[in-house]
């Protein structure tokens, strides 16, 4: 027997929105509520309410527009109101990411040469490099996330670093990443590796452990806080 896929949070907001939208019979160019409003309405967190509105937008029932709010859009022929899976939450994902990264950095802080240590600092200096030039430093940041991981000396643990990284590219994270992304945010997050890898040269883990968790905890904010850039928010 198949097994059904568990659905999504965010799925599950999304179809409270939609069916919101009928109940409230509005047309398509209509504005939606403030997302305050919404969340308070539909009794759920605001980054729960950001991943959904990010959903409904990749299915093309909603439009999002900066700084003026979320507009209803006209249904496509023949569609349906499903609202399929898109990826893992990305605050969820952040979070696990923080709670097995932190982890992982423990474990490698014993473990890191001084050849390695070298390796994580010319990572850093490439992502700063890029960042100040406006491109997109997300392969060193992966370069520098694996290094800590591989490090540690646990090929599961370095696994799971990797697949969670890399669910940064589903539909909902790309969307997210899109909508948040900006030299100011990735200057933001070097700075952050740069505080990690410091924690690092120490040799002392709690406060390694303390710097990636801080990152990480930071990069959720910066994502669901970017995810709607809306004058009423």
């Amino acid at each position: 027997m198949k097994q059904t896929e568990p659905k999504r949070l965010y799925q599950s907001v999304a179809t409270q929105i939609l069916s919101l939208i009928r109940k409230a019979e509005l047309a398509p160019g209509a504005r939606l509520p403030p997302e305050r409003e919404l969340a308070n309405t539909l009794g759920v967190s605001r980054p729960s309410l950001r991943e959904a509105l990010i959903a409904l937008e990749i299915g093309g029932q909603i439009e999002i527009r900066m700084g003026s709010g979320v507009y209803v859009r006209a249904p496509d022929e023949g569609g349906d109101n499903a609202v399929p899976a898109l990826g893992e939450s990305p605050s969820e994902l952040m979070q696990a990411r923080a709670a097995i990264e932190g982890t992982v950095i423990v474990l490698a802080a014993g473990k890191l040469s001084a050849a390695t240590l070298d390796r994580l600092r010319r990572t850093v200096e490439r992502m700063k490099r890029l960042a100040a030039a406006g491109k997109s430093p997300v392969d060193a940041d992966r370069q520098f996330h694996m290094l800590i991981a591989e490090t540690a000396g646990n090929s599961v643990l370095s696994r799971f670093v990797a697949e969670m990284f890399d669910s940064r590219h589903d539909p909902i994270a790309a969307a997210i990443r899109d909508h948040s992304e900006s030299t100011a945010t990735w200057s933001a997050a070097v700075r952050e590796h740069e505080e990690i890898l410091k924690a690092l040269q120490t040799g002392d883990p709690i406060a390694a452990q303390t710097a990636m968790r801080t990152h990480l905890k930071a990069s959720e904010e910066r994502w669901i806080a970017g995810a709607l850039r809306q004058e009423d928010v």
